[in-house]
């Protein structure tokens, strides 16, 4: 009979070896250091909230998300975190916010009950930054270079930034008169970008042709900064709040490109990432050879309205175990190891101490004939004192 597998992990569900988890804290404290330099406060959100409190404001999609349990205390129903920017914002709206713009950073585990698409993970390490209090496009664009800060730490090359904006189509919904059901089958077909589907829906809802048109027109509304151009002339049924969407794309992209004039930017009309709570620009970046998105975010300006606190909002996340991964970086593992003798000696410990100080690493024998740990150098007792023997 087959022995059980007691050591394997669930699907989607992994374990950070030394040489990885190393790569991944350096790359942290990196991180962490990079936010606070541009005044983004650390929080850390609880693992583990009561579901109905967790997914306040969110849409089906993190529902589904989300792994449930029951509290063995209270008896209600309990949510692990799929994603904490939700958590974040509700930090911010409740404890934090006043008059000025709340700038917070966060970085931890998140559990998910599905996993992404591409990397299959159940269990990223998300990090992120969120803006609060400011709707100014300018707000956005920082939030952009600081992702893009982000990706430069770690090591990522070649970053290709795409840009879109949710309510191009939210717009377009608006004005053509559809319901709000009808408004999430279209979503959902044109998210897919099911060219086929998305004809029989459209003439299920009886809309006029230029509707029908304006539409098609969003799966096809991408490529370079030109398609803003076009898509001002092509998407004018829309109305003012189409326009002024294009032309908020289109001032983020100047800006953009006035700071990274070598960034590649790609426009995508019919992108609707988080549409279910986002709300205005949202952007994605992208490297060679990885099938999906290494870090997105973008506008969520309504979130907060459940808790009776409208508060505008931009913000980016990442998962870092996926930037370690994708990582040109090098770990700097230059760090001498030393090797103390197995001796009750107070001179000792006191000379092991100061060099562990110092930053080099340490390792004292143990008692008994294991095999000695790789070492570069050792402590040896030499006129009377210890010394590093090289």
């Amino acid at each position: 009979m087959a022995k059980d597998n007691n050591w394997m992990l669930p699907e989607g569900i992994d374990a950070l070896l030394p040489n990885e988890a190393a790569r991944l804290e350096k790359m942290r404290r990196e991180l962490l250091d990079l936010f606070q330099t541009w005044g983004y406060q650390y929080v850390i959100p609880p693992m583990v909230e009561f579901r109905d409190t967790l997914l306040t404001g969110t849409g089906s999609e993190l529902a589904l998300q989300t792994f449930n349990l029951t509290d063995q205390i209270s008896g209600k129903a309990l949510g692990i975190r799929a994603d904490m920017t939700p958590q974040v914002a509700r930090m911010a709206s409740h404890h934090l916010y006043t008059e000025a713009p709340v700038r917070l950073c966060y970085l931890g585990s998140i559990l998910q009950a599905r996993g992404a698409k591409i990397e299959k993970s159940r269990s990223p390490i998300q990090v992120g930054v969120e803006l609060y209090g400011s709707q100014h496009i300018r707000s956005d664009i920082e939030i952009i270079r600081l992702m893009l800060e982000t990706l430069a730490i770690a090591g990522l090359q070649e970053i290709h930034l795409d840009l879109g904006h949710v309510a191009i189509f939210r717009g377009l919904a608006k004005k053509s008169g559809m319901t709000q059901d009808e408004e999430a089958e279209l979503f959902e077909v044109i998210q897919r970008k099911a060219t086929e589907e998305l004809d029989d829906l459209l003439t299920s809802f009886n809309l006029e042709p230029s509707w029908k048109k304006a539409f098609h027109l969003l799966l096809d509304l991408n490529g370079d900064i030109s398609v803003l151009k076009e898509a001002k002339t092509k998407l004018a049924i829309g109305g003012a709040e189409v326009i002024q969407a294009i032309e908020e794309l289109q001032r983020v992209a100047e800006l953009i490109q006035a700071i990274y004039p070598a960034l590649p930017l790609y426009f995508d009309l019919g992108e609707l990432r988080c549409y279910q709570y986002q709300t205005g620009i949202v952007f994605a970046a992208f490297v060679p050879g990885f099938g999906s998105e290494v870090a997105r975010g973008g506008r969520y300006d309504n979130f907060t309205e459940p808790l009776d606190s409208s508060l505008p909002a931009t913000g980016f996340s990442a998962d870092i175990k996926v930037l370690s991964r994708l990582s040109s970086a090098i770990v700097d593992d230059t760090a001498r190891i030393i090797l103390a003798p197995d001796t009750d000696d107070l001179e000792l410990h006191n000379v092991i101490r100061d060099i562990r100080a110092s930053g080099d690493i340490v390792i004292q024998e143990l008692p008994g004939n294991q095999k000695q740990p790789e070492h570069t150098a050792v402590i040896e007792k030499i006129g009377g004192r210890w010394q590093v023997s090289e």
